[in-house]
């Protein structure tokens, strides 16, 4: 009798009725979120997908791209580089209602992909015995292989399952959310760059979706740093990191300069005006804005002093990030170094929203490893419920309280949760879980010198 799955030789094909069952459970999930912001008021429905559509519309019409906005009462203009514009096109050719359900789809199975790719050493470790020196295993795979995943559902199924539950869990932290609520982009950006970094044996250039990514929106450009980081100097760096910089730099540099061609007014109004204001991407000073600009910008400090105070936090965080990234990628931990990365692309941004701590599910990725750090764990479940709740607008509540010291003090550093929040991820990432590990691993194997 079959169960849908078959072993050749040291290939195991999963079963697919094992892939339907994680796929509906993933769809039971999405369903209350779908069914809320898809059945909100038609004026608050997804509109930074509005914002797309426009884009696409005004290229078919003729129009100026940088001088249209989305109707009342969003009122919303285009803040993407002209070749998101053009890429656009096609969600401007179907009608609104069709562009919903494509794009929230969309979104969701892109966040299977991201979840896969990201915890793939979990899923590894499902398959991995554990040597005789390690001993039992403890924490997430404790129960392998005659847990619940290993033992009744069978091996070749524990994946998908497996699967479909961190989905699940990643759809509800806020960051996800708000993918959903507004249509945004960032998921589809998040996963190029992790599909770039990440892929095995690749059958593109590697390199060269992180260059699309950077050209479409200009923060995944923190990868070419990545990749410059690791990949020189040419004596000690990596070649294939090299590689990779060459094509990326090559790739956003090509899809920077093809506007200039077709629609050169276009090209010159963004990046000689629309890119230097701000304020097109909204209040700067709004609690969704949680870099490190946005939490200084709700000191509302004198402008030029926090300028100051910005560039040297912006110094200071950013060598602290790309140095571990580059460690931890040299240690053979490149989603580390891309969970850190993608902590680099929120916190030194001029803006970025909540939305744009989508990174967050990286970092869970990273935080989990292959799941048998009883630490590493329960870190990683207080990171999830911490981005799941919305707390920086529990500090919007706290300041309306009006309470003397304690609503403008702990009000505002509530307010800021998420990009505080992210800036200890980066300690955490690069310092205290790494320390960590090497000390479980000279307890583990007490004989072993390292040096």
């Amino acid at each position: 009798m079959t169960t849908g799955s078959m072993t050749t030789g040291r290939t195991t094909v999963r079963p697919v009725w094992a892939w339907a069952l994680a796929l509906a459970a993933i769809a039971l999930a999405a369903a209350p979120l779908v069914a809320y912001w898809l059945t909100n008021p038609e004026d608050q429905r997804l509109v930074d997908l509005d914002v797309y559509r426009t884009g696409g519309t005004a290229i078919l019409r003729g129009l100026p791209v940088y001088g249209v906005i989305t109707p009342a009462p969003q009122l919303l203009p285009f803040t993407y580089p002209p070749i998101g514009a053009m890429l656009a096109v096609p969600l401007a050719l179907i009608s609104w209602p069709a562009a919903q359900w494509v794009w929230t789809t969309a979104i969701f199975a892109v966040l299977v992909v991201t979840v896969r790719l990201a915890f793939r050493p979990l899923f590894e470790g499902l398959r991995t015995p554990l040597g005789p020196r390690q001993g039992r295993p403890r924490g997430l795979l404790s129960g392998f292989p005659g847990g619940f995943f290993g033992g009744f559902l069978g091996g070749a199924a524990a994946v998908p399952l497996l699967v479909a539950v961190l989905t699940s869990a990643c759809i509800y932290l806020m960051p996800i959310r708000d993918q959903v609520r507004f249509g945004q982009v960032d998921l589809f950006l998040l996963a190029l760059c992790l599909v770039d970094c990440l892929a095995c044996g690749p059958r593109w250039p590697r390199g060269m979706l992180i260059g699309l990514a950077t050209a479409v929106k200009l923060t995944p450009g923190v990868f070419l740093i990545y990749l410059a980081v690791t990949g020189f100097p040419r004596r000690n760096g990596d070649p294939e990191q090299r590689r990779a910089f060459f094509m990326a730099t090559f790739t956003a540099a090509l899809l920077t300069l093809l506007p200039f061609l077709v629609m050169p007014q276009d090209a010159r109004d963004f990046w000689f005006g629309a890119l230097l204001d701000s304020e097109r991407l909204g209040a700067n000073a709004a609690t969704t804005n949680q870099s490190l600009r946005g939490m200084l910008l709700r000191l509302y400090l004198p402008g030029p002093l926090t300028q100051v105070i910005w560039l040297a936090a912006v110094a200071v965080i950013g060598w602290y990030g790309f140095r571990h990234a580059r460690r931890a990628f040299r240690d053979g931990d490149g989603l580390t170094g891309v969970a850190l990365t993608g902590l680099m692309a929120v916190l030194l941004s001029p803006v970025a929203w909540i939305h744009h701590l989508a990174w967050v599910v990286v970092v869970l990725a990273a935080l989990v490893g292959a799941g048998r750090d009883r630490m590493r764990l329960v870190v990683a479940g207080g990171v999830w419920l911490y981005y799941v709740l919305p707390i920086p607008w529990w500090g919007v509540s706290i300041k309306a309280l009006e309470i003397p010291v304690f609503s403008p003090v702990i009000g505002k550093i509530v307010q800021n949760a998420f990009g505080l929040g992210a800036i200890v991820l980066v300690w955490l990432l690069g310092f205290r879980l790494p320390r960590h590990t090497r000390r479980v691993s000279e307890c583990t194997h007490p004989g072993v010198r390292r040096g």
